[in-house]
């Protein structure tokens, strides 16, 4: 039986506070790189939840979404891989102290898009700077946008 195509599910924060932009440098196979708090979508799991988890997982603070900020569809260049990504927008807690982040994270930071926009070539994918370019755009749409149906 021919495999059935299907797109690797992801979900993003972009996550604002005075100007800066939480970002997480990671290890990948193409060296360290800038992401935003991003990750796969769980089985059983809603976008939102997964994007809280992987807020809290990669940089120790907890994330509350409130907006869909933008649905984004990347084949990546010579990889046969195709990313479906969907950003989200909200308010984020403080950092909790000691708490470990995941592997292959190295640290979380904030950056101004200035900032990003200099280290691009560091970036994981274009997605990154897209994804903050909309948020400053006032892209925000209802999460009851999306329907979650628990199994």
């Amino acid at each position: 039986m021919e495999r059935v195509w299907k797109p690797n599910v992801t979900v993003a924060s972009v996550i604002e506070r005075q100007g800066r932009f939480l970002v997480v440098e990671e290890e990948t196979a193409d060296g360290l790189r800038f992401n935003q708090p991003a990750g796969h979508l769980e089985a059983g799991e809603s976008l939102v939840d997964a994007a809280a988890r992987e807020t809290l997982e990669e940089t120790a603070h907890r994330f509350v979404p409130e907006y869909l900020i933008g649905i984004y569809q990347w084949p990546v260049p010579k990889g046969g891989i195709t990313y479906l990504r969907f950003a989200f927008g909200g308010t984020v807690g403080a950092e909790e102290a000691g708490r470990a982040l995941d592997a292959g994270i190295v640290r979380a930071l904030w950056l101004t898009r200035d900032e990003l926009l200099e280290c691009r070539e560091r970036h994981r994918n274009p997605l990154v700077l897209q994804c903050v370019d909309d948020w400053i755009a006032g892209r925000r749409h209802a999460l009851d946008l999306i329907r979650h149906y628990p199994g």
